[in-house]
């Protein structure tokens, strides 16, 4: 017998940045609001728990310069120019068929441009703090804003914000399904508790519950069999299931964003730390299990190449490369700070040894140092500088190596595994700029809203340092707009 639980008037799936800020912002306009968390309580947060939560901002009002450049030059694939000439207009004399294209549309990406700050003031209520601190970039072209705590300590301000002002969380707790009225709009969930008992929770539903990295079904759809090879980048990901995004397309919701990737980020596989990341291949070499170069390790700083070289490891044999480097790494001041792996590098005495231990071809890896090596050589006319670009380039190899090109000559010759971490999905749900989402004719599915993973906004390239603001932008007006309506 299905348990129904009465007197809400909100229900919002998940308990990361984009639920906690969907049920505080809901609470706080009056809303009587219930939260669903997959996770046990001690584990509650999703990735936001996890994440250092880098913000896109150049202060604590502004968002970088670039911000809304950045999201158009990946804002889809080939769009028809005459369909974009509509977004030149009010949004509400657009077409049907462009509210629903499938492209990161200005409207929506100038709004979340300009409540980035509002958002990050509302946070300082619940005695959040922000400051510029080192990241795990020891190269970077953008700035980025911190949390001071990371991650955890939003998840830890808004819950006890939440619970201070009445929201009821039920932990354990899966949604299934949502519930429609005989007029199509939204109503209330479905979900089961973790006895697998069902339970019904009326209200209108806020889905911040992120993608389908925990899916290894979704995943091998959308992105094909090579995900096989990807894992979430820490254990807040394992609990995405994309079941927030499968409830509302069976409805009739209309999708958006790159279904077929997500945001890629270099971890050893060794280790079982959230995000053990290493960002200092550009010091180095990087092979395959062929034990041969196949990308320019240093286009630019790292910060902005990364995700994009991350990409190349993934399509390797195996999904694996190995970061080669030599006992020069210790001329890089703290480079300790772009590895949060916990393993030690695998050593050689020789390239030889070293390959040994990596089950590499020793000789095709001693051929690709050589190689390197010469190219290096015929290229001083550069002063290595570590912390900015160098233009210390290879020449005449392929692929050309473009900064911080030293020879790998100065045993002991160590390596760290890497391979492509699986951070968060870009597929998700066309939402407008009250984060109500849309159906396939772009017209709002009454009582649905969404936030953070689930709503789809990357193409291509993710925009670095914005998914805990869009969990925080678009969580915080869903709330606000399920309030006020309710």
């Amino acid at each position: 017998m299905t348990n129904v639980t009465h007197n809400f008037d909100v229900a919002v799936v998940g308990c990361g940045i984009a639920g906690l800020s969907a049920a505080v912002s809901a609470a706080q306009g009056g809303a009587k609001v219930a939260i669903l968390e997959r996770a046990p309580i001690e584990e509650r947060g999703g990735n936001t728990r996890y994440t250092d939560a880098y913000l896109r901002m150049k202060s604590e009002t502004e968002v970088t310069d670039d911000f809304e450049a950045h999201f158009a030059e990946n804002g889809g694939g080939y769009l028809d120019p005459e369909l974009l000439k509509h977004t030149t207009q009010g949004y509400e004399q657009w077409p049907a068929i462009v509210k629903t294209l499938s492209f990161a549309d200005p409207e929506l990406i100038s709004a979340f441009a300009n409540t980035c700050g509002p958002t990050v003031q509302w946070l300082k209520t619940f005695g959040v703090k922000f400051d510029f601190l080192p990241t795990q970039f020891l190269t970077k072209s953008q700035p980025r804003l911190l949390p001071i705590g990371g991650g955890l300590a939003l998840i830890e301000a808004l819950a006890a914000a939440a619970e201070k002002i009445g929201v009821r969380f039920f932990y354990e707790t899966t949604a299934t399904g949502l519930m429609q009225n005989e007029r199509g709009a939204v109503t209330g969930l479905r979900a089961s508790d973790k006895q697998g008992e069902p339970l019904h929770i009326p209200g209108k539903v806020i889905l911040g519950c992120g993608g389908f990295e925990g899916s290894s079904e979704m995943q091998t759809r959308y992105i094909g069999p090579r995900a096989l090879y990807l894992r979430p980048v820490a254990r807040g990901g394992y609990y995405n299931k994309g079941e927030g995004i499968r409830m509302a397309l069976d409805i009739g919701a209309a999708p958006c964003g790159d279904f077929g990737s997500y945001h890629a980020e270099p971890i050893d596989p060794r280790s079982g730390r959230p995000e053990p990341s290493v960002f200092i291949f550009p010091y180095g070499i990087l092979v395959n299990q062929e034990g041969v170069r196949f990308t320019d390790e240093a286009p630019g700083t790292v910060d902005a190449v990364y995700e994009s070289i991350t990409r190349k490891i993934f399509n390797q044999t195996n999904g694996i490369a190995y970061t080669i480097l030599d006992a020069k790494i210790n001329d890089v001041p703290n480079y300790k700070l772009g590895l949060r792996s916990d393993q030690l590098p695998i050593t050689g005495a020789t390239i030889a040894e070293l390959a040994a231990k990596l089950k590499v071809p020793a000789a095709a890896l001693e051929q690709t140092v050589r190689d390197y090596n010469a190219a290096c050589r015929s290229d001083m006319s550069g002063t290595f500088k570590a912390l900015e670009l160098d233009h210390l380039a290879t020449r005449g190899l392929s692929p050309a190596k473009s900064n911080w090109a030293r020879a790998i000559d100065k045993p002991p010759y160590h390596a760290y595994p890497v391979i492509s971490s699986n951070v968060l999905t870009f597929g998700g749900l066309k939402v407008n700029t009250r984060a109500q989402v849309l159906n396939q004719d772009g017209v709002p599915i009454r009582g649905l809203y969404a936030a953070g993973e689930v709503v789809g906004l990357y193409y291509k390239t993710y925009t670095g340092a914005t998914s805990v603001l869009k969990g925080a932008v678009f969580g915080r007006l869903a709330g606000m707009d399920a309030a006020e309506i309710s």
